[in-house]
């Protein structure tokens, strides 16, 4: 199928806020440039050493659903999805560009098929494929090949969330349950899956909302989030097969005094895992292994759903978030994507699809 272009739309200045830290108080200061963006907002840290300010900037106007951001190296540019509104999209960082299509479904994440400029991996409902897509604004994307089908025998029907590629490309994506009313997810009825090549393995199941995913090579280590859990999970990995094991909760939001729901992930250099908070206005930066929180950093929209490394040096962060009605409207910049500069951290390549 060839999936349906969508209107070119007019992208409005970039909004930006610095934010300050204060080692002594461990309370964070934000100043705003003239253009600032939403209200004043306060970013606590545990752990204040940064003598550089934190800086956000808007780089995208307001999406229903954005997620799954992936930074190619190759062509230094983020990619991401807009769930519900069923397109994909690319960033550019050196021209500020954003482009987007349409498709005929909900994708669930985007990721490069490696050494492809023009071919992605996604989670479409139900199914993984291949499209080809070059980058822009409102030009078709047409499926090249179904790889596998998941959750066919779940009623009602799921569909697949958050994926990415592991360290040797095989790609591990999960599903979300079905949702009706908006924000009730069906418990436990789906499943987390790895796809190797064109082979699909069920890792575990009694998943709800498949979520954050990061891998930690030296520790042999697997992170991965359901949202309903409220908890991080540290899994044993096999980087030849791809297998996890033992499974154990290292980090609980609430007893550690957050609110909202676990959503993306990511792993930085030294091995500490930055974790989207969606209903948290947050990323936390967590230590895996004294299952600690290090800081937790204020982002201007309610709905915070994902977040990568990327640039040059792999030390911006690029952040997703939703304007989804549950509660109420959310109103700009909330669904924005964000550029974080000066967190004192840097990431990890992200990896590409292994088709071949």
């Amino acid at each position: 199928m060839t999936c349906k272009p969508s209107p070119q739309t007019k992208m409005t200045p970039v909004a930006f806020f610095v934010v300050k830290i204060t080692p002594t108080t461990n309370r964070v200061k934000l100043g705003f440039s003239a253009n600032h963006v939403g209200c004043g907002r306060i970013l606590s840290a545990q752990h204040a050493t940064r003598n550089m300010p934190v800086k956000i900037e808007k780089i995208t106007d307001p999406l229903t659903l954005g997620e799954g951001p992936h930074w190619d190296e190759r062509q230094q540019a983020l990619f991401f999805v807009d769930i519900l509104e069923c397109t994909i999209h690319k960033y550019v960082l050196s021209s500020k560009k954003h482009t987007k299509t349409k498709l005929d479904g909900r994708p669930g994440f985007i990721v490069p098929v490696e050494g492809k400029t023009d071919q992605f991996i996604i989670g479409l409902e139900l199914s993984f494929v291949i499209i080809q897509w070059d980058g822009e604004e409102g030009s078709p994307a047409k499926v090249l090949q179904t790889l596998a089908d998941v959750d066919q025998d779940v009623s009602p029907k799921p569909r697949i969330n958050d994926g990415k590629a592991d360290p040797r490309g095989r790609i591990f994506a999960g599903s979300i349950g079905y949702e009706n009313p908006p924000g009730k997810f069906v418990p436990k009825q789906c499943s987390l899956y790895r796809l190797d090549k064109s082979e699909v393995k069920k890792v575990c199941g009694d998943i709800t909302v498949s979520n954050g995913l990061a891998w930690d090579l030296e520790r042999k280590a697997f992170y991965y989030i359901d949202s309903m859990d409220l908890k991080i999970r540290r899994y044993d990995y096999d980087v030849d097969t791809g297998d996890v094991s033992n499974m154990k909760y290292i980090f609980d939001l609430q007893a550690n005094g957050v609110e909202g729901f676990p959503d993306g992930a990511t792993i930085d250099s030294e091995g500490n895992l930055w974790v989207a908070v969606f209903s948290g206005s947050c990323v936390l930066q967590v230590d895996p292994v004294r299952g600690t929180l290090i800081q937790k950093l204020s982002i201007p929209a309610s709905q915070v759903t994902s977040v990568t490394f990327g640039g040059p040096d792999f030390d911006i962060m690029f952040v997703t978030s939703a304007s989804v009605d549950y509660t109420g409207p959310q109103e700009p910049p909330g669904g924005c994507t964000f550029m974080v500069t000066g967190v004192g951290a840097k990431g990890l390549r992200n990896v590409c699809y292994k088709l071949q």
